[in-house]
């Protein structure tokens, strides 16, 4: 995003995006019902639906059929179909009792996901384009489905007033939901934040928060594709599309600091971030590094790392330090100092773990709804974005005030992209210091 979008005063704003999406599908949606099937406690089977097939999404699914036998996939959406019909073909292998998706529930298109929201399915799986996940999650539970959303569940306070809003409502409508900030159903780290919140480390006094790896993989451009296509096709290296690796990385991290503290928000953040090795056009308008303070009103301090430079030393990590010690995560958790203890348990995939909690919860009749702790780990990332950008310190009042929208008046793959290239061919990226919040 360059330092103009960010001080756009004509940006749509999202009311603006719901009425164009609304509009651009209400006659669209002559689809085919499914069958109903009953998932109350005792009773036979869930349908889910598939929305976004790529491998985030592909692996949901996996992830959810792995949870029962009696849950099939019945539809499945996206807006590139060739992504659609590779992911029903290897799931169909790999399933071949539990992927039950006909032709005439394979949805394409920018308005595909309410055609399979509306289609009979009693479960929602929410992993496109991260942009789009605010729309999709209202959607989801204005038509009563249950839901696993990934992360993260907005790109700008717009969109998670919208989405926590529509959370509030899945409650009353005692609807699950289950967003994909996994590490919460990670058994290691479970046991290790329940020793640190026993005491174990004593009385927390800073968190550091490292995740620093490799840029996504890029789609390379091909012919004929217009500029909006191609931002699609590698929508992780455009920010408003992804959120930038504070939105899309450093969010899980940020996701255990905040897990460790309560869930309550800071009261401030500053930071510093750029754009330094990762200036080639396929990166998009990305920054390469990201360093967050995050300020608490008990005095701790959380401390983020974020770097996606190809060719470097590479961690993910979380050490949050008491004043009896200090508890390590998240590939090996342990705790070191006055209390020394190491998991020894199960190894399960927590990918497994977050979906079969989902649909046991269903069948309990007891649905689980993540909505206390994440659209608080989401903000955190927007405004570990919105410091890294400006260069400012922000409050947490002051961030949640911001109308910085990246909502379109409409989608399509013939839309003008809210950023484009230079003359020189290199996408603008916000300048700290230049870059105004808004």
């Amino acid at each position: 995003m360059s330092k103009s979008r960010l001080s756009l005063d004509s940006t749509p704003s999202r009311r603006q995006f719901l009425k164009a999406t609304t509009a651009a599908v209400s006659g669209a949606m002559v689809t085919l019902p499914l069958e109903r099937m009953v998932h109350a406690a005792g009773q036979e089977g869930f349908k889910i639906g598939l929305i976004g097939c790529g491998g985030r999404g592909s692996g949901a699914a996996a992830n959810a059929m792995n949870a029962g036998k009696d849950i099939k996939l019945v539809a499945m959406a996206d807006i590139f179909e060739e992504h659609l019909r590779s992911a029903r073909e290897q799931l169909k292998a790999r399933y071949p009792d539990q992927v039950q998706v006909d032709d005439d529930h394979c949805f394409v298109g920018f308005d595909a996901y309410e055609k399979l929201i509306n289609c009979g399915v009693d479960v929602v799986l929410i992993a496109a384009a991260s942009h789009f996940h605010p729309v999709m999650f209202k959607a989801a539970v204005d038509a009563g489905k249950h839901i696993f959303c990934e992360k993260p569940h907005a790109l700008d306070v717009p969109g998670l007033k919208l989405a926590m809003a529509a959370c509030e409502e899945a409650k009353k409508k005692n609807l699950a939901v289950v967003s994909g900030l996994c590490w919460r159903y990670d058994y290691g780290v479970r046991e290790a934040m329940k020793r640190v919140f026993d005491g174990a480390i004593g009385e927390i006094v800073a968190i550091q928060e490292t995740y620093i790896t490799s840029p996504y993989v890029v789609r390379p451009r091909q012919p004929g594709w217009s500029e909006a296509y191609y931002q699609f096709k590698n929508w992780y290296h455009f920010n408003w599309l992804s959120g930038d690796q504070t939105g899309q990385q450093l969010i899980h991290s940020l996701d255990k600091a905040s897990w460790a503290l309560g869930d309550k928000p800071p009261l401030r953040a500053w930071g510093l971030g750029g754009r330094q090795a990762c200036i080639d056009p396929k990166y998009g308008d990305l920054f390469d590094h990201h360093s967050v303070v995050f300020e608490y009103d008990n005095g701790v301090r959380v401390f983020g790392f974020c770097r996606d430079i190809p060719g470097c030393y590479n961690e993910t990590s979380d050490i949050i330090f008491g004043t009896k010690g200090r508890c390590i995560l998240p590939s090996r958790p342990r705790i070191e100092g006055a209390t020394e203890w190491e998991y020894k348990g199960p190894k399960v995939s927590m990918y497994d773990v977050e979906h079969k909690e989902l649909f046991d919860s269903i069948r309990q009749g007891k649905p689980i709804n993540n909505g206390d702790y994440m659209f608080t780990s989401t903000m955190l990332g927007i405004l570990a974005q919105m410091v890294c950008y400006t260069g400012q310190l922000i409050t947490w009042e002051e961030a949640m005030q911001s109308q910085l929208s990246f909502s379109l008046p409409r989608y399509g793959f013939d839309i003008d992209p809210p950023v484009k290239p230079g003359p020189d061919g290199i996408y603008p990226a916000p300048i700290p210091g230049v870059t105004k919040f808004q």
